[in-house]
């Protein structure tokens, strides 16, 4: 067995992760990127990779991480994102869904078939808003290469075309209140992001959310896992056909309005946010009509 050399490891890493930067310009001087730090190994490595690549090219780096309210398991997420950004001196901006929207995912969770729902619109939401008030031109979030394929594959298996919009490296300004996300590690293995972290003895949250395996992505991630096992080369394969449709859908652009309720963008004339939290207060005067 050949012993991993950490530092040609990391080199492989760091450099694949810069090229992607410069290639698709992810990154201009002078702008300030907020990264969505979650603690997990994802976005522990999307920030580390971001403070190395201010060694090229000067612009300003800021942290936010989300609570979203799971007992026993988000604190030790917010614990790393603390830490890490400690160790690399960038600032963290902390919010929460209690403080942000009134309730805690726990709270509310089970009035969705799946957890993700809501889960994925408040968080999405508050990364938003802070980072738009924080004035930041860009989010960078975690996303993987097996991320990347598995958004691609539920997309593709709900008929949901439009949102091959929303796919690759970046996005691109769709609307001012709207800051558009980067994904630095868009063409790195979840396996890898992985290896790095076990290699560098880095300070991670490892655990599995409670919810996930509820959750459609969940399944696409095993079927894709089992079937790598089995025929190694399917991944790259599936993202090989998907950057192939990006380049015939690439011109397809959501046009989007301000919500009239919150006034944050949304394609609809109510934001997804405002929609779950009148089914949610609806439920609550539900629950006490009921007592």
């Amino acid at each position: 067995m050949v012993k991993l050399d950490k530092d040609e490891f990391n080199e492989m890493i760091f450099t694949r992760i810069n090229n992607l930067i410069r290639d698709y310009e992810l990154i201009k001087e002078g702008e300030l990127i907020a990264v969505a730090l979650s603690g997990g190994k994802d976005s522990v490595l999307t920030l580390h990779a971001l403070k190395n690549y201010q060694q090229f090219l000067d612009f300003d780096l800021v942290a936010i991480s989300v609570d979203e309210g799971i007992e026993g398991y988000r604190q030790h997420g917010i614990d790393s994102a603390i830490q890490n950004a400690r160790d690399l001196n960038v600032e963290l901006v902390q919010k929460s869904f209690k403080d942000e929207e009134g309730f805690a995912l726990d709270d509310i969770y089970s009035d969705f078939k799946s957890a993700c729902i809501p889960c994925g619109v408040f968080r999405r939401n508050i990364l938003n808003k802070t980072a738009y008030e924080l004035d930041a031109a860009k989010i960078a979030t975690g996303h993987n290469l097996d991320d990347e394929i598995q958004s691609f594959l539920m997309s593709f298996a709900r008929g949901d075309t439009i949102k091959f919009s929303k796919f690759g490296p970046e996005l691109d300004v769709i609307h001012p209140k709207l800051v558009p996300r980067i994904k630095p590690l868009w063409n790195t293995p979840e396996k890898e992001v992985g290896m790095w972290a076990v290699i560098n003895n880095i300070d991670i949250h490892l655990d599995e959310c409670p919810y996930s395996h509820l959750s459609l992505r969940a399944k696409i991630k095993e079927f894709l896992n089992v079937s790598e096992d089995k025929y190694p080369g399917v991944k790259n394969n599936v993202m090989e056909s998907f950057k192939q449709i990006l380049m015939f859908e690439n011109d397809v652009t959501p046009s989007l309005n301000e919500c009239e309720v919150c006034g944050e963008p949304t394609s609809s004339n109510i934001c997804k946010a405002c929609e779950l939290k009148d089914l949610i207060s609806q439920n609550c005067e539900s629950h006490v009509g009921n007592k």
